[in-house]
């Protein structure tokens, strides 16, 4: 049954960026052939008012290896447009203190020191 869900594509590697109501997964899969591509998904969670339940509403960009440089220069150019052009008095760094205090309250802490009874 795994099989079918997965097409035969092994996972290789994946990074999760939660943003507020979505989560952001950025996958690499390998085909049967052993090449390799990225899938981009968001997640977004809904309310379901049918069941009063949650459901997810995902949506997936497949990029394969000979767009990774044309994809990249072009988001990286669109990113540094709004951070230079049109919002240039925005201290986008504070964004990443914010995030790394969010991931640091919800990790556990633990004690490094070992303590014997």
């Amino acid at each position: 049954m795994e099989e079918n869900k997965t097409n035969g594509r092994e996972e290789i590697f994946s990074e999760k960026v939660k943003a507020g109501k979505r989560t952001y997964f950025f996958d690499v899969k390998s085909t049967r052939s052993n090449d390799y591509y990225l899938t981009i998904t968001e997640s977004k969670k809904r309310y379901n008012k049918d069941d009063e339940g949650f459901t997810y509403e995902k949506h997936k960009i497949f990029l394969y290896k000979e767009d990774f440089n044309k994809f990249m220069e072009a988001l990286n150019n669109t990113v540094n447009h709004v951070k230079t052009e049109l919002m240039p008095d925005v201290d986008f760094n504070s964004f990443d203190q914010h995030r790394d205090k969010e991931e640091e309250a919800k990790t556990p802490t633990v004690d490094s020191e070992l303590k014997w009874d």
